[in-house]
């Protein structure tokens, strides 16, 4: 799901949501049940919802298993936590005033159901 989310961050959910197109879900991947797989709800089809990832190259979507049955989406992501790590490639760790209150502003930030969709569709 980059760029709308990077490795390592987590996830606030809403369980039993209503999905709207454009919603980042949580949902059970369909060929392997004990996995749970983040994807973009695109557009409602019969039988369930046509799921993205918002990376096209990373695969693993509705291109490769078709419409994901809705039992299988659990949850509608809200809102992501980057937690505090470490800045430059992990070699140092985050310190300082101005590095704690720069990683304050861009660590929480609400999951916007229309910005990588939109950009994703306009280049297909």
């Amino acid at each position: 799901m980059v760029p709308t989310l990077e490795s390592g961050d987590w996830l606030l959910v809403r369980y039993g949501a209503r999905v709207r197109p454009g919603d980042v879900v949580i949902l059970r991947h369909p060929f392997q049940q004990d996995l749970l797989v983040v994807k973009r709800a695109v557009e409602r089809r019969e039988g369930g919802w046509w799921v993205l990832g918002d990376n096209a190259f990373a695969g693993g979507d509705s291109t490769v298993y078709g419409v994901v049955p809705r039992a299988m989406v659990l949850a509608r992501v809200t809102a992501r936590l980057r937690p505090r790590g470490t800045a430059g490639g992990g070699r140092e760790p985050v310190r300082g005033m101005r590095a704690t209150l720069g990683w304050a502003y861009s660590a929480v930030r609400p999951v916007r159901s229309d910005v990588s969709l939109s950009r994703r569709l306009r280049a297909r």
